[in-house]
């Protein structure tokens, strides 16, 4: 069986880290990726829909340091749904990209002020399947 998605397209806001209480970082961050058509009257159409990216260990650290709004990125990962009660005792449901692997592509430096970003390849132990 196989569970990939590939997507290609730009962080809705900064990315957020967080770390486990150990030590390991949980970055998430919104990817809007985007489809255009002709439609029935001729006329130009567009459909953007958004994604949670969920990016473990030091790669997420990477995207915290070096992703911003607006950056284009290339998001290879699986599908994961997943649910869980709010504080008022509704549940939610969740659908989310766990990121395999992340490629920073245009839309500037980054946060850190002209260094290149990183293309840091996974260590499989950092997926929590």
């Amino acid at each position: 069986m196989i569970n990939k998605v590939i997507l290609l397209g730009n962080l809705g806001k900064d990315p957020e880290t967080r770390f486990t209480p150990n030590g390991k970082a949980v970055t998430r961050f919104s990817l809007a990726t985007s489809n255009t058509w002709i439609g029935a009257n001729g006329e130009k159409q567009q459909a953007t829909e958004w994604h949670t990216v969920v990016v473990w260990g030091k790669q997420g650290e990477a995207c915290g340091q070096y992703l911003e709004k607006g950056r284009q990125v290339y998001v290879e990962g699986a599908l994961r749904h997943r649910s869980y009660d709010s504080k008022d005792g509704k549940e939610q449901h969740v659908t989310e990209i766990v990121a395999q692997k992340v490629r920073f592509l245009g839309g500037g430096n980054g946060k850190a002020k002209g260094e290149q970003p990183p293309q840091v390849d996974p260590d499989g132990d950092d997926i929590p399947f």
